[in-house]
């Protein structure tokens, strides 16, 4: 991958365009120092929905997602919406996610929109451009994706998210059981998920950016699948996303045996802990700032 990539595979435009010089990893590094290591997941599923008292369509999703922007800015790092939870209530739900992020772009909250969009071609510039391009009509600061059509299908993706100052998370070792039957095919010191973990290495040490745009989603549950496969998240250079903190049951001893010397990198996603303290006003920024406390206290 070039230093000074063409945009024209992810973009169709003609002349290369110099990159941003504040690259998503150097910003979102600095907002886990600054709010702390959290990423507070929006998620208007409709048990939640319905313990806020909100109706269960469009208009409540848009308004748990607002109430969780205004609550949580300045108290994470960053707010991960789930696209599906928006896009089950159809073009409304949709019209809600883009006013969330919006709202979130306006009250200066990096976003990282969980989509896990993978294809090639063509098809994966058109996900690109909906959520990193300049003019996005769903903007974000940086996508989940899926790495397990090859890596290399996502270098088209991380080329306009880099030249628009924008990243990527590609899953990597994820905390489902049903994972581990791809992922770690291959065993040690040569498994799908090492190839994963070492293309987002090369990618981001050609970028010249510490830490790069590329992140890699690994799951805090996952035991010492890290260590058994002989994957060192240290080479990444790259930040961690990291579901499975909090409810999901992981502490400080499984952080620790999951990532190592890597944990300065590790951004924890929390969802139904910090939603789940609503719907009173000032309730969900104080289970966020609660969350960051315990994250740090579990990373240090």
């Amino acid at each position: 991958m070039s230093t000074t990539p063409a945009p024209t595979s992810a973009t169709g435009a003609g002349a290369p365009v110099a990159p941003r010089a504040d690259g998503f990893g150097v910003r979102l590094a600095a907002a886990m120092a600054d709010a702390g290591p959290v990423c507070v997941g929006i998620d208007p599923h409709a048990a939640l929905l319905t313990q806020w008292g909100l109706p269960v369509d469009a208009s409540g999703a848009r308004e748990m997602g607002l109430r969780v922007v205004e609550e949580v800015a300045g108290s994470a790092a960053a707010l991960k919406p789930q696209s599906a939870f928006f896009e089950v209530f159809g073009p409304e739900g949709v019209a809600a996610l883009q006013e969330v992020l919006l709202a979130a772009r306006s009250a200066g909250i990096l976003t990282v929109l969980d989509v896990k969009r993978g294809d090639i071609g063509t098809t994966m510039g058109a996900y690109a451009r909906t959520h990193l391009a300049e003019d996005s009509p769903m903007p974000a600061d940086a996508i989940t994706v899926s790495s397990y059509l090859g890596p290399d299908s996502l270098n088209p993706t991380v080329e306009l998210a880099r030249l628009t100052g924008r990243g990527v998370f590609a899953l990597a070792l994820t905390s489902n059981p049903e994972g581990e039957r791809l992922q770690h095919i291959g065993g040690a010191g040569g498994s799908v998920a090492g190839a994963v973990v070492d293309w987002a290495g090369v990618t981001n040490a050609a970028t010249g950016e510490t830490p790069g745009p590329v992140g890699l989603v690994v799951g805090a549950t996952i035991g010492s699948a890290v260590r058994d496969l002989g994957v060192d998240l240290s080479d990444a250079g790259g930040i961690m996303l990291a579901p499975g903190i909090g409810a999901q049951g992981a502490g400080a001893a499984e952080l620790r045996d999951v990532f190592g010397d890597a944990r300065d990198r590790v951004l924890a996603s929390a969802s139904r802990s910090v939603l789940g303290a609503g719907p009173e006003r000032g309730a969900v920024r104080a289970a966020a700032r609660a969350t960051v406390d315990e994250v740090r206290a579990a990373l240090a």
